[in-house]
């Protein structure tokens, strides 16, 4: 005699009821959109200058919204680093008045187009609502993206432009989302003129991320040669005026040789040395116009590093670290900007060590998720490579590109956001393999 038995379904775990609240519930999601909007709007009230950097875009958009050009610090017509950003805020000020306001305001715009951009990607990469949700709030609660947002410098403008382009070659329907996403990197490469090695990168990505790759290869590579041209032909305008004006092609700006020397040298130590006595030296040096001066740096740079392989090959790991290891360096435009900073100094170093304590377990989460992913997605049968890669794509990009000219922490900015979509992930994979401990199928015989 044979006795049936009847399955009765599973009763939910209390946790695994509170992460499909947490995943489906609409308040949830307008929780954490109201926590990234008031956060970025309340640091929106310190009072910040700009200092260094900033202040060399914040002087060149005053100067581009008054009609004047963009012009060096004695009036002359320069091409010295990127003009993007400038140009972009010398928009803002035409029409909106040269201020911190209008500065912060549209640096606010930019960061919500941020978080909208991460909880789009985030549901495209990871296909889950409950991990789009969770790296939205690992990144609205994160200090030093938070602290960007006064700040009269490229960071928080050209993250939302670089997650715009990815976004529209991820989700392309038609040729025609290739020329937006082309005018997107174009305008990036703008603001840092390595934007376009992303580009390949994404169409590495769809190339092998599903079956037939080399009857797919054509297409993709053609659409990825259109995406290219058409960044180029945006930056063109630029390059043209920059060999009216300068009297020499410089297709996007004068820094890049400057850059490679300030990282290569007798006394380079990995991070970004522009007071080196070589670097000094030539910046001094007579008779070189902009454009010669860069060329020479450019020269001495590979120079050194043709001389020195070994000790070129010494700097990569400190040039890796300097980039990777440290967060929370917006601080240091508050200290040199920031008149109520002696006031609250133990504040603002308080906040900076919470947010590197922060920073570590969002970085050690980024590298687990690598791993666990890869063992889901062979335990399910899938391909390994998907478009979950991208975060790790986007952050290998800035790395090589720090490892020939040298690091900086502000450099890893641009990756946080894909950082925080992937440990949002983890920690929802985490956090629903824990629901089903202790959960039993009730039987009767």
């Amino acid at each position: 005699m044979s006795a049936k038995v009847i399955h009765f379904p599973t009763r939910p775990s209390r946790l695994a009821l509170r992460l499909e609240w947490f995943a489906t519930d609409r308040s949830v999601l307008l929780g954490i959109w109201a926590l990234y909007f008031a956060l970025r709007v309340a640091v929106l009230l310190i009072d910040v200058a700009p200092t260094s950097d900033a202040e060399w875009y914040f002087t060149r958009a005053v100067s581009l919204a008054a009609g004047q050009g963009y012009l060096d610090n004695q009036g002359a017509p320069t091409a010295f680093w990127p003009a993007g950003w400038p140009i972009a805020l010398g928009l803002v000020f035409a029409k909106f008045g040269a201020s911190q306001v209008s500065l912060g305001l549209f640096n606010l715009v930019s960061a919500m187009l941020i978080g909208a951009m991460a909880l789009a990607l985030g549901r495209r990469l990871f296909g889950s609502e409950g991990a789009a949700r969770a790296g939205l709030l690992l990144l609205a609660v994160y200090p030093n993206a938070i602290g960007y947002v006064p700040l009269a410098l490229t960071e928080v403008f050209y993250t939302a432009l670089l997650m715009a382009g990815c976004w529209v070659i991820v989700t392309r329907t038609s040729r025609w989302h290739l020329v937006s996403a082309g005018f997107l990197f174009g305008v990036a490469t703008m603001v840092k003129a390595q934007t376009l090695v992303v580009v390949p990168l994404l169409f590495a990505i769809e190339w092998l991320r599903m079956g037939q790759v080399w009857k797919r290869f054509p297409r993709l590579f053609g659409e990825g040669l259109l995406v290219l041209a058409l960044a180029a032909l945006t930056v063109l305008p630029w390059t043209i005026r920059n060999e009216i004006q300068l009297g020499h092609w410089v297709a996007v700006s004068t820094n890049g040789g400057y850059t490679l020397l300030t990282g290569n040298h007798d006394t380079a130590t990995g991070d970004y040395t522009p007071d080196a006595p070589v670097v000094k030296e030539l910046m001094a040096r007579p008779g070189l116009d902009e454009v010669a001066r860069d060329a020479e740096a450019r020269r001495l740079g590979m120079a050194w590093i043709t001389a020195h392989p070994d000790r070129f090959a010494k700097l990569l790991p400190k040039k890796f670290l300097r980039l990777w290891l440290p967060d929370g360096e917006a601080e240091w435009a508050y200290q040199g900007g920031a008149p109520g900073y002696a006031r609250f100094e133990m504040v603002y170093r308080a906040v900076r060590v919470l947010n590197q304590g922060y920073y570590v377990l969002l970085m050690a989460a980024f590298g687990a998720a690598f791993f666990v992913m890869i063992a889901r997605r062979r335990r399910d049968g899938q391909r390994w490579i998907g478009w979950w890669l991208l975060p790790y794509g986007i952050a290998l990009y800035p790395t090589l590109i720090c490892l020939v000219f040298s690091g900086q922490s502000r450099f890893h900015y641009p990756v946080m956001p894909w950082v925080c979509m992937t440990a949002g992930w983890l920690a929802m994979t985490a956090l629903g393999k824990l629901s089903e401990r202790g959960t039993h199928v009730h039987t009767l015989h």
